[in-house]
């Protein structure tokens, strides 16, 4: 390798490193802001009821052949919006505490997934969803508070970074939270159950990591996606751990060539609307 290479091989390792720092500090704090929200009831036998959710997801959750789930935003019916908004709405009279923890979970991510397709539809036709709420700037709609439980007004960054990431510390939540994009985990066709959450969050797992949106070699270098960086902490902290944490997904040629690899080359991630219109 000659000197050239090798200084133009550090350069883009520095740039990549000052890329996922500016990336991460845009990133909220994985922190409970309110206490209340750690309440839950053990062994609770109380059910989330869901099924207007399963109802809208069979009518317009496509899949395509390069198996990226897509909505046909443009076919939803103004009865079915409708719909969609009072399911959202019955979710916003759910008693939290009184669920034990896998119902809230699920409560949690089905919540956050419904509004941002509800948010979607709102402002549609969009190319992205960060052109929901943001305009010129393309801040997107995350940071408005847009639902409110128990009282509380919050925001989709609310529930992901001050709910669910702080209090079940569980990295396998960014494979179920859906943020309208091509390059995220896909939007799974049905509600998330506490029953069952567990079983499809693995299954969420195997499926993004074996995926080419997740990790994939052009010869010897390896591009993974984007949430590996602005998540690195939930995964391990390091390019390291982010390897360890996909080689327990990933299907055994592609494990064993992650670790061989050692670190990840590159960084890329599609906000292209997961439109099937």
């Amino acid at each position: 390798m000659s000197f050239v290479t090798k200084v133009a091989g550090a350069a883009i390792l520095v740039a990549l490193s000052a890329c996922a720092s500016i990336e991460r500090a845009a990133i909220p704090t994985a922190q409970v802001t309110d206490s209340g929200w750690l309440a839950f009831t053990p062994g609770s036998s109380e059910i989330v009821d869901h099924s207007a959710w399963d109802a809208f997801l069979s009518t317009y959750r496509v899949e395509g052949l390069d198996g990226i789930a897509r909505l046909r935003y443009a076919a939803v019916t103004d009865a079915d919006l409708a719909a969609l908004e009072r399911y959202i709405g019955a979710l916003e009279q759910v008693d939290v505490a009184a669920l034990d923890r896998p119902e809230q979970l699920a409560y949690w991510i089905n919540l956050y997934n419904a509004k941002t397709v509800a948010l979607v539809l709102r402002d549609y036709p969009v190319n992205t969803i960060r052109r929901v709420d943001g305009g010129l700037l393309a801040t997107g709609p995350w940071n408005r508070d847009v639902v409110e439980v128990d009282g509380r007004s919050l925001s989709l960054n609310d529930i992901e970074h001050t709910i669910v990431r702080p209090i079940w510390q569980d990295a396998r939540v960014h494979y179920a939270f859906n943020c309208a994009a091509l390059g995220c985990p896909n939007l799974i066709a049905e509600a998330y159950t506490g029953e069952t959450i567990d079983e499809v969050l693995d299954e969420n797992a195997r499926a993004y990591v074996n995926d080419p949106r997740g990790f994939h070699f052009e010869g010897d270098r390896l591009t993974a996606s984007r949430i590996y960086i602005w998540f690195v902490e939930d995964f391990g902290g390091t390019e390291a751990g982010v390897l360890e944490h996909a080689a327990r997904y990933a299907e055994p040629d592609l494990a064993e060539r992650l670790l061989e690899a050692g670190r990840i080359n590159s960084y890329e991630y599609d906000w292209g609307l997961n439109d099937a219109s």
